[in-house]
């Protein structure tokens, strides 16, 4: 006898509520389906295990069968099925799942019921205008029903013919829903969320489309390196081979398992996020997880696999639990232990791959203070000569050699090892060593470490002089009037681009050294760089770049340039200051005569520069050794050099 109801709802709308709201992508109605004909089976097999059910099980799998002609859409399982009570009870009341209460009677034989949430059954009707269940259940003298809704919350309950034990679930697609009546559309997404599922899934005839026990259930004393790199390839098929690997495996306080990957990163801590997919009892969920793992761990790849991380009802998005906070301080923890244990145990392996391992850590580093508490150990630093160090082995290293006057050790680094070679070279001229620095996030970690070692800082090796870098007695500076001052800073800025702002400044800096040096501030060009990086100082980006142009006053061309300027430019006149009791007129004519004399004499300085032929020609060759001389400025350069060699050898 046929019985007819309505679902037991709290609106008459819960289907347009369910199509639209409730689940945020319409294709995830077949990993729910299969998610629960897995649950069946796996009940199945607990009642087997508990002595509960005696008889034959039979093949347990789970079956998908698509008639694309006639657009519909089977799940098959042989699990425990429902008799009418059930439907009843675990469809008709809509939200009232019965996975729970199942889970805590048998939860000893049984670990892996998928569904928590009682929804699951219903997102069919987001792409479906029919669904029909025929199902028997496992219980003794139970009758076959068959249950069927046309996505209203009018149902039909009938007794049917079904012999075998199980659930069979029909979806009549929509028209607007065609695509899930394609062999390639289901094929896509049975390998999207079920390649992993526990209970075989069968697709067509006796394709089988996952693998029952994945390497992250599996033992770690039972796999082979070459088992760990055979999945990632598995995982990721167009991506190089990972550096190195950590297998997840806990029980308490929380479940988790799962096997990450340190990928090869390179310099880019962009291009390879959301790399790791997040499991539930082997059931595709999402590759978003950024509320499970710091923001850092997202640059790993791999799979997170647990029961216990709270899911919205969709399974779609994280909910904020005390859980997630301990899988994600427990995913750090062993993240930092692994690197620790390399760095112990395979300290060259981890030299070997450090270059594309670096921005990782760097990135853990300057974003989770546990982390990188623990990192200080095993972060290593590589020099100019391709020498990697641990930062405390490094600091002793060098501080002997490298502490300046006011005993802080002075950590020197380059950027860009081939651009920076003669600042490189004159600090190897005084016995120096120098750090390579050329990661993405360099600017930042620089400045974290400056805050991690003690009595040190960093200076890249061509932001000043290398005497003035690490100073180790005070100098004796050049004795100038403040009008020589003035005039030095006019005739250097009349030759030098534009575009930039200049700090002129005497130095003495021996005879043998070039005449002159540009360089840049190193506080103001490391946090010019971090504005770049998006380090929350945007005004340091917005400011011109600023260049310090030292003038080496002992040597013999900045000697001969200034001979020359006092030869041909008239010291500026001297004109005397009004008395305070002039009249406003005599105090003003004054104010005008002085700054005509001051334009007067810078033109006649700017002059001098303009034509002098060696000033030019050092600051250009100074520019040049910076990577500044470009356009108009290097052809006449490269012009004036030629002229300079041949009239050297014509004469």
């Amino acid at each position: 006898m046929a019985t007819t109801g309505k679902i037991g709802v709290t609106t008459e709308n819960i289907f347009p509520v369910i199509k639209k709201f409730l689940y945020s992508d319409h294709e995830i109605f077949l990993r729910e389906l299969v998610a629960n004909a897995v649950d069946a089976t796996q009940k199945m097999k607990a009642l087997a295990a508990s002595g509960e059910f005696n008889g034959e099980l039979g093949e347990l799998s789970v079956r998908v069968e698509l008639d694309e002609s006639n657009k519909t859409l089977k799940v098959i399982d042989s699990g425990i099925g429902m008799t009418a009570e059930e439907v009843d009870k675990y469809i008709n009341q809509i939200a009232f799942s019965s996975a729970g209460e199942f889970l805590e009677k048998y939860k000893d034989q049984l670990s892996s019921i998928i569904g928590h949430f009682g929804l699951g059954f219903y997102s069919a009707f987001m792409v479906a205008e029919k669904v029909t269940i025929e199902t028997l259940s496992w219980k003794e003298g139970a009758k076959a029903v068959r249950w069927s809704c046309d996505g209203s919350p009018e149902y039909e309950m009938t007794e049917c013919a079904k012999e075998e034990r199980g659930t069979v679930i029909t979806l009549h697609i929509a028209d607007d829903e065609k695509e899930y009546a394609q062999k390639n559309r289901i094929t896509g997404l049975l390998n999207k969320y079920c390649k992993f599922m526990p209970v075989p899934v069968i697709f067509g005839k006796d394709d089988v489309i996952n693998k029952t026990e994945p390497l992250w259930t599996r033992k770690p004393a039972d796999l082979k390196e070459e088992d760990y790199n055979k999945f990632y390839k598995a995982l990721y098929p167009m991506a190089d081979e990972p550096l190195f690997h950590i297998h997840l495996n806990v029980d308490y306080p929380f479940n988790l398992t799962g096997i990450l990957y340190f990928p090869k990163i390179k310099n880019n801590v962009e291009i390879s996020r959301n790399k790791i997919q997040l499991y539930c009892n082997q059931m595709f969920v999402t590759d978003s997880v950024d509320n499970i793992v710091p923001d850092f761990l997202t640059l790993l790849h791999g799979v997170i696999d647990s029961p216990d991380i709270p899911l919205n009802v969709s399974r779609s998005y994280l909910q904020s639990d005390a859980n997630v906070k301990k899988i994600s301080t427990y995913i750090t923890k062993k993240v930092a232990d692994r690197l620790d244990e390399i760095f112990r145990n395979e300290r060259e392996q981890l030299e070997e791959k450090w270059d594309n391992l670096k921005i990782f850590i760097e990135y853990g580093m300057l974003s989770d203070e546990k982390f990188c508490e623990r990192a200080m150990k095993f972060c290593l630093l590589k020099n100019t000569e391709g020498k990697y160090f641990s930062i405390e082995d490094y600091k002793k290293s060098i501080e002997e050699n490298q502490t300046d006057m006011d005993k802080k050790v002075v950590f020197l680094y380059a950027t860009d090892a081939e651009s920076q070679y003669t600042f490189i070279e004159a600090a190897k001229s005084k016995g120096y060593d120098v750090l390579v620095m050329d990661c993405q996030l360099d600017s930042h970690f620089v400045n974290l470490l400056e805050t991690k070692v003690e009595n040190a800082r960093f200076a890249r090796v061509d932001s000043d002089s290398i005497d003035n870098l690490i100073p180790k007695e005070e100098k004796a500076k050049p004795i100038l009037t403040e009008a020589e001052e003035e005039d030095l800073s006019v005739i250097f800025q009349t030759v030098l681009p534009k575009e930039n702002q200049y700090f002129v400044q005497a130095e003495n800096l021996g005879a043998n050294s070039a005449p002159i040096l540009i360089t840049q501030s190193e506080f103001m060009r490391r946090y010019r760089e971090m504005s770049a990086m998006g380090g929350g100082m945007n005004f340091y980006g917005e400011m011109p770049a600023m260049y310090n142009i030292t003038v080496n006053m002992e040597n013999p061309l900045i000697a001969r340039i200034l001979d020359s300027k006092t030869a041909d430019v008239a010291p500026a006149q001297i004109i005397p200051d009004a008395s305070e009791d002039a009249s406003e007129d005599v105090k003003r004519t004054v104010t005008e005569a002085k700054a005509t004399a001051a334009a007067a004499h810078r033109a006649d300085l700017e002059a001098f520069a303009g034509d002098n032929e060696i000033l030019k020609q050092i600051t250009d060759l100074a520019l040049l050794a910076n990577g500044m001389l470009k356009g108009k400025d290097l052809s006449d350069f490269i012009a004036r050099s030629a002229k300079v060699v041949e009239d050297a050898y014509l004469k």
